[in-house]
């Protein structure tokens, strides 16, 4: 019997519009883009969703930073509490930030700023969920983006 050919991207008018649903509005433009079909493509909410996906993804990488950041300082600041469970919370929150940094290279030289943004909330989390004075805490970050990152960075 032949190969079965595949059937035409029906015309962009079939397809919900980009607000009634955006998967469908998504994969309809991705058929049109792979058969070049490239003048009925919904070019200016195609450019407005890749630039979501980068805010999307600086923010998972500023989010996961703050994490690290505070179980660090819980890790530094409350040693008789040092366990296997705080140690696995740091090494997780590590590899979500190694993950976004190997999908987004260029995200990396964002790290550092992060780390410097992301401090001052670490450190009120880190206050309320250990209950110590919040003069324990430098006020600036004590840590650098390398030492965050680094699997056997363990502040004391």
């Amino acid at each position: 019997m032949g190969n079965p050919q595949r059937s035409p991207t029906p015309p962009v008018h079939a397809y919900p519009e980009y607000d009634q649903d955006l998967i469908a509005w998504a994969s309809a433009n991705a058929a049109l883009l792979r058969e070049g079909r490239l003048s009925e493509v919904d070019a200016n909410h195609l450019a407005e969703e890749l630039e979501d996906l980068g805010k999307s993804e600086r923010r998972a990488l500023c989010s996961h930073i703050r994490v690290l950041m505070i179980h660090l300082l819980k890790w530094q600041y409350q040693p008789g509490l040092q366990g296997p469970s705080w140690r696995l919370s740091i090494e997780n929150a590590r590899r979500e930030v190694q993950v976004i940094l190997e999908d987004s290279p260029s995200l990396r030289r964002e790290a550092e700023a992060c780390l410097h943004k992301e401090y001052p909330s670490a450190r009120r989390n880190a206050i309320v969920e250990t209950g110590l004075s919040e003069d324990r805490f430098p006020e600036a970050t004590p840590y650098d983006i390398e030492q965050v990152l680094a699997e056997d960075f363990w502040p004391r």
